[in-house]
């Protein structure tokens, strides 16, 4: 089995999560390929940041504060990289500039002009594998529902329902963070954030927006500064609503795609959704149940909901028993997989079991872009 070398550009909340599936990959099975991490970059690599790494992952030879050190470093072959949105064009162009396959993290790019930016650093290194982070595709329902669409198992699709919702900023006492301030997050607020995760099956099935309209909602407005504790402004969208009419060009049918990107929802704790309905079939999938499928397939008589409990039912074969419940980690894990199997195979296993493309990212800004445009001018826009 081949080794790729790591470097992880950012090593909070996300690192960790991808340095726990490496340390793992004796999990999966028929890998051609596994991921060793050698290097580690942080702005702030303090003993309190990096012991973790270093005490679970002997491998790491190096620990930096600049990540053109890392880039620089010949053991490396691969980077994740998980910064703060500002910094996406500016690292993700010099990981690919520097001939390092990168794992991105949405949005890839604060705005629409750095997600071009970064796209056209690739055409310029189309040896260099780029794709994104999105974890919540790779959910067994989640998996049966984009293989339907490929399969035009709905037959006319009626209209799609679909969001991301939680109630971390709920608290008004909770400190501002960087995803709460315009000059990191991005204009987009909860739709940076959060959005392309829920974009994205649209994305993957071939959709294309017709227009949208959009109510954004900045609900708390100050919050406490995390050094003094008095109140600063909290500046960004904390809640998106949009209606959007799709068209698949399979069919040149239009339908209506209702999103919903809100990080303030009271009883939510970290629910992504979606729901599809067509003439043929319907299917929705939460995570509220994230072990729960149900589908209706309507043959012109009775309608009927069916449950199907999924069970570790994978793309990328575990050694895990198929009657065992699937959660967050496996989901990251599958993803992480997705990227190596493309990077082994140059194509990915199929088409619902593939990690985000730039190309998906570059629909969702542009659909953000436009939703942004939208509630500002408070009218629909056209694409």
């Amino acid at each position: 089995m081949k080794t790729i070398k790591f470097g992880l550009i950012g090593i909070g909340l996300m690192g960790r999560e991808f340095a726990s599936a490496a340390a793992r990959w004796c999990h999966l099975l028929d890998m051609d390929l596994r991921p060793e991490i050698v290097a580690l970059c942080s702005a702030n690599p303090s003993a309190q940041r990096t012991d973790w790494y270093t005490n679970n992952f002997p491998t790491i030879k190096q620990v930096t504060n600049d990540h053109l050190q890392l880039l620089a470093n010949p053991q490396v072959d691969a980077v994740y990289c998980a910064v703060p949105h500002h910094l996406h064009q500016q690292f993700y162009c010099d990981t690919i500039t520097a001939g390092k396959h990168l794992l991105a993290e949405k949005p890839f790019g604060i705005d629409l002009p750095a997600c071009q930016a970064i796209i056209a650093a690739m055409q310029a290194k189309p040896e260099v594998l780029v794709r994104v982070a999105s974890q919540y595709i790779f959910y067994p329902a989640a998996q049966r529902i984009l293989e339907m669409i490929d399969q035009q198992r709905f037959g006319r699709i009626i209209e799609i329902d679909s969001g991301f919702c939680h109630c971390s900023d709920l608290d008004p006492n909770k400190p501002l963070n960087w995803k709460r301030q315009v000059e990191f997050n991005g204009l987009y607020g909860s739709m940076g954030d959060l959005g392309l995760h829920i974009a994205l099956p649209c994305a993957r099935a071939g959709y294309e927006p017709i227009q949208t309209n959009a109510i954004c909602s900045n609900i708390i407005t100050q919050r406490p500064d995390p050094q003094t504790g008095r109140p600063v402004p909290c500046e960004t969208y904390d809640n998106a609503n949009l209606l959007t009419k799709l068209r698949d060009p399979k069919t040149d049918q239009t339908f209506p795609w209702t999103l919903r990107v809100n990080r303030i929802m009271p009883g939510e704790k970290n629910s992504w959704y979606f729901a599809i309905h067509g003439t043929k079939a319907c299917a929705r999938f939460s995570l509220k149940n994230p072990r729960s499928l149900e589908i209706l397939e309507y043959a012109g008589k009775e309608q009927a909901w069916q449950q199907i409990d999924t069970g570790f039912e994978t793309a990328y074969k575990t050694i895990t028993g198929s009657i065992f419940e699937f959660g967050a980690p496996d989901a990251f894990m599958q993803m992480i997989a997705a990227f190596m199997y493309e990077l082994a195979h140059n194509k990915p296993l199929n088409n619902a079991a593939a990690c985000p493309t730039p190309q998906e990212m570059l629909w969702g800004h542009r659909l953000f872009t436009a939703a942004l445009n939208s509630n500002q001018n408070r009218q629909t826009i056209t694409f």
